[in-house]
């Protein structure tokens, strides 16, 4: 029980307990992986040419709502924006101009992320998160080059909230995970992990085990209870050991079956704040070694020197969970499915809980003279850019008015006569397959989409969906 109680009390913000001074440790300890691993995965992703691929050779890109003012960069400038996320991610591994380098990696990564929402990923969101509250934390303080150079105050003390924030932030990852499988695709008819693991033939050995329907439940229950329970065992001390196993179980499982990228090492790193100071110490006890740095830890305790700014803090905290609490909800504001419509499925740690395919053919007719021709996509997108449209209803959307845009006062010749799209029209025929049903009709032709507004109001331009 006095786990269970610790566990319960472990977020408090009242009576500013969230300020007493604890090790620093964990926050170097997790800076320095943060740091790596975005270093790593930065270069990953040069290395295996995607930035070509994904963001200079597509002709067309999905900008996110509320975000197309964003400058499109040249592929230089791209290629710039990258070199400077390796500088962030060195400039934080090494606590040298701290804050500079987590708030140069956090604008050029979340920069680069919103130019295609193509591309959209759940750990990139929780990455973008992590850089943000990077930015104010006081990782610099200890066993960094801020310290060792006095650019910063050092001490081996930093304030509770510096780490009680890092771990609120995995704790909504997992919680809103299990949350989201609370539903009868996942629990009752174990997809899409059943279609997934039958498509799972390229395993010489367990092909055949994981295609029993079996395998494919139990994957579904534990994963979901997994969620629900993983951030409630690492909490509680006498279950940590135990809870840090099945981490580094499921995350591998995931690696293995899936291709979810860095995403499961990202989380097998990250939850490692939940140990305790002493484990963390004796990773910098042995980091020192290896770089020969005998030097004692400062004894200096670094405080607020305030209650206002004490109360500051307190706010700033306070509205950053409370949003993080409140967008995965918003698709409660919207009728219909939500697998279907996706009106609030990004940003709300869904994880891997929908399969779709669709095919999507467009139309473009001239309002005035009524001419009217069929849409080739693929001579304005990409193969994946047509892929993830084709079943996305925001996309779908976004790629008519584009269609609109370039159609209008185009001449083409139809039947030995040019003619001119003064006045287009958009209509698209879009049939959708959502975990291993039937395609359905998602979107219907009678529908004019470049006369829709490309905005947060309901979808009531879809076909119903039928389970």
């Amino acid at each position: 029980m006095t786990g269970i109680k610790s566990a319960i009390s472990f977020f408090k913000l009242r009576n500013f307990s969230w300020f007493k001074t604890v090790s620093a440790a964990p926050l170097a300890v997790y800076r320095i992986g943060f740091g790596l691993l975005m270093l790593f995965s930065t270069i990953r992703f040069i290395s295996k040419g995607w930035v070509q691929e994904i963001y200079i050779d597509p002709a067309f890109h999905f900008s996110y709502y509320g975000f197309e003012w964003l400058p499109y960069p040249t592929p230089s400038v791209l290629y710039l924006l990258f070199a400077l996320m390796i500088l962030g991610a060195v400039l934080i591994t090494l606590g040298l101009f701290y804050r500079f380098g987590a708030t140069l990696f956090f604008l050029t990564f979340t920069y680069v992320e919103l130019l295609d929402k193509t591309n959209y990923l759940n750990h990139y969101y929780f990455v973008s998160l992590i850089a943000f509250l990077m930015i104010w934390l006081p990782a610099n303080r200890y066993f960094s080059l801020d310290a060792k150079l006095g650019r910063c105050t050092a001490s081996d003390s930093v304030p509770l909230w510096s780490i009680r924030i890092l771990q609120f932030q995995i704790a909504a990852v997992y919680i809103f995970a299990g949350i989201a499988k609370l539903e009868t695709d996942w629990l009752i008819h174990a997809q899409p992990l059943k279609y997934w693991l039958h498509t799972a033939h390229h395993w010489e050995y367990i092909g055949n085990f994981l295609k029993q329907e079996w395998v494919a439940y139990a994957f579904a229950w534990a994963g979901c209870i997994y969620d629900l329970t993983i951030v409630l065992f690492l909490s509680i001390q006498k279950t940590r050991k135990f809870a840090y196993m099945a981490v580094i179980v499921f995350h591998l499982m995931t690696w293995l079956l899936f291709p979810i990228g860095v995403f499961p090492w990202v989380m097998m790193f990250a939850t490692t704040i939940f140990f305790s100071a002493h484990f963390h110490e004796k990773i910098i006890r042995i980091l020192k070694k290896i770089i020969g740095d005998t030097k004692t830890p400062s004894s200096v305790v670094v405080s607020f020197p305030s209650q206002r700014l004490k109360k500051v803090t307190t706010a700033f905290l306070g509205v950053y969970i409370m949003i993080q609490i409140i967008l995965p909800f918003r698709y409660l504001l919207y009728e219909g499915d939500l697998f279907w419509s996706e009106q609030g499925y990004r940003f709300s740690w869904r994880v891997m809980l929908m399969e779709k395919s669709g095919h999507a053919t467009f139309y473009v007719k001239d309002k005035k003279s009524g001419i009217q021709t069929e849409v080739e996509n693929r001579d304005f997108l990409t193969p994946n850019q047509e892929k993830m449209m084709s079943t996305q209803p925001d996309m779908i959307l976004q790629f008519a008015h584009h269609l609109e845009d370039v159609y209008r006062d185009t001449v083409i010749t139809q039947y030995g006569v040019d003619m001119k799209f003064e006045e287009p029209e958009v209509y698209a025929e879009v049939y959708v397959a959502l975990n291993a049903r039937p395609h359905q009709l998602m979107v219907d032709k009678k529908h004019n989409l470049a006369a829709i507004s490309n905005d947060l109001t309901e979808r009531n331009w879809l076909s119903p969906y039928n389970r």
